[in-house]
């Protein structure tokens, strides 16, 4: 794209011109040398644009169009769960008695929010089958670390120092790094030829010194453990305790508990499963759940109700990890959870995960013609492929990139395993979204076959053409070509 197609705000504006009208002042005007020590003070004022409002606004409009997002694109990324953000959500916690709180105010002035609070934990505490959640964490990672801390204060009570914690070699990434957080050694499980846990392995690894074996079911590259059973009894037989991820809880909803197979203890990502905002910088949310044996470890302040029907907070907890976050969690992003829970109510949560399994099953068996899939159906919410075109050159990030000429968002690349391609379309998308995806993958197949430079050197339709991805990561230059 040209320079002069979209020109810099520098550039659409005009003397004169402005975006705000203020009311005459009614203090004394000061001039800067006034008020502003003179060596701090530039020669001339700032060039700053002046543009007017409407100039501005579509300005920024532009700009915005020529990004991804959830709500204009399909983001088939695996492993992560980018679903719609239902609008009414935001409109709840945009209500003025839940955006203009204080965490200071008095609590008898804030019974509205901890109840819903109140109400939200046990409403997750029951979805995972668990006896208590707090809802303090700041995002899936931190509940992880929150929930290896709560672990590891269970076995220092009973005079413990377990110093080792497993998990899958399909695992996330925030696995071991959450284990090297809490100061635990990482030991990698194998992973079968189907996906599943290799239990000879973990029987092997598992011993008096394993804290605990987190596992995020169903997994990775897209299937349901049923062996859950026999993994909790393997890892309780040895005293460690079983920790779920619930990065992919998104596939289970209503369907199963993680309480009900054995789970001790596991984190939510309510931006994967309830619909909040994604990352990007932004806040988060990761609530824990435990089993009852773990809750005088759960971190405070807790909310509670009291035998009058009023809520309170509980600080004395003597046996607690005490606070993990400021005050009492991203309230804001809570509250976004807990208007998608009872939107949807209990038959939705169960929908939320048959459509999602449906939606990825249906996409894998029209596709497995032309993109070979290493792991047997079913699948749960996700699948991977990794594609195999011979001779043409292609890689699975040339496909990726192709894509986007498409409008849809690359999937996850090269994770769980290298060179594939993870592919999770969510229950919130329609089956002309779904449709039109596969057509994408089955014509993007053809042009491997046909003229697969096409495919090498995408994409063709967006600002910025294909980069050279070491370079820009290691020497970025974000400076504007004309090019």
């Amino acid at each position: 794209m040209r320079q002069e197609d979209h020109p810099l705000l520098f550039e659409i504006g005009s003397s004169g011109l402005y975006a705000a009208s203020l009311p005459k002042s009614d203090v004394p005007t000061l001039k800067p040398a006034d008020a502003i020590p003179a060596e701090l003070l530039a020669d001339e004022p700032p060039p700053l644009p002046e543009v007017g409002e409407l100039d501005l606004v579509r300005h920024y409009k532009r700009l915005a169009h020529r990004c991804f997002s959830i709500d204009a694109n399909f983001y088939p990324l695996g492993s992560c769960t980018m679903k719609y953000n239902p609008r009414i959500n935001e409109r709840v916690a945009a209500m003025p008695g839940f955006l203009n709180l204080h965490p200071y105010q008095d609590e008898a002035d804030v019974q509205g929010i901890l109840e819903l609070l109140y109400r939200l934990r046990c409403d997750l505490a029951e979805i995972a089958g668990l006896a208590e959640t707090t809802l303090q964490p700041a995002a899936g990672a931190h509940g992880e670390m929150t929930g290896l801390m709560i672990i590891s204060a269970y076995h220092e009570s009973r005079g413990e120092r377990r110093t080792k914690v497993l998990a899958p070699d399909s695992a996330h990434g925030t696995n071991p790094a959450s284990c090297s957080m809490c100061g635990r050694e990482s030991i990698s499980i194998r992973s079968k030829d189907n996906g599943r846990v290799d239990l000879e392995d973990l029987r092997a690894k598992v011993d008096e010194d394993t804290a605990a074996f987190m596992i995020t079911n169903p997994n990775t590259v897209g299937v349901f453990d049923e062996q859950i059973g026999d993994i909790a009894r393997i890892v309780h037989a040895k005293g460690a305790q079983l920790y779920l991820d619930g990065a992919n809880m998104n596939a289970i909803l209503g369907i199963t508990r993680p309480g009900d197979f054995g789970v001790d203890c596991m984190h939510f990502n309510t931006h994967k499963t309830f619909g909040t905002p994604h990352g990007g910088g932004g806040p988060g949310a990761g609530p824990v759940a435990v089993a009852k044996h773990l809750c005088e470890f759960l971190p405070v302040p807790q909310v509670i109700k009291r035998d009058d029907g009023t809520f309170s907070w509980l600080s004395d907890r003597p046996n607690t990890i005490g606070k993990v976050r400021s005050f009492y969690g991203q309230v804001g992003v809570l509250v976004r959870a807990y208007a998608y829970i009872r939107a949807v109510g209990c038959d939705g949560l169960r929908d939320v995960a048959e459509k999602a399994v449906l939606a990825a099953n249906y996409m894998a068996a029209k596709m497995k013609g032309r993109y070979p899939i290493p792991f047997p159906p079913p699948y749960a919410h996700e699948f991977v492929t990794i594609p195999d075109f011979p001779g043409s050159g292609v890689t699975d990030i040339d496909i990726a990139k192709r894509l986007i000429d498409y409008g849809i968002h690359p999937p996850t690349m090269s994770f769980p395993i290298h060179h594939c391609l993870m592919i999770e379309p969510t229950e919130t998308e329609s089956l002309a979204t779904l449709d039109h995806f596969v057509a994408a993958m089955l014509a993007i197949a053809d042009e491997i076959e046909s003229n697969p430079e096409v495919v090498r050197t995408a994409p063709h339709t967006t600002p910025i053409k294909r980069l050279d991805e070491v370079t820009a990561s290691r020497k970025p230059n974000v400076r504007w070509t004309s090019e």
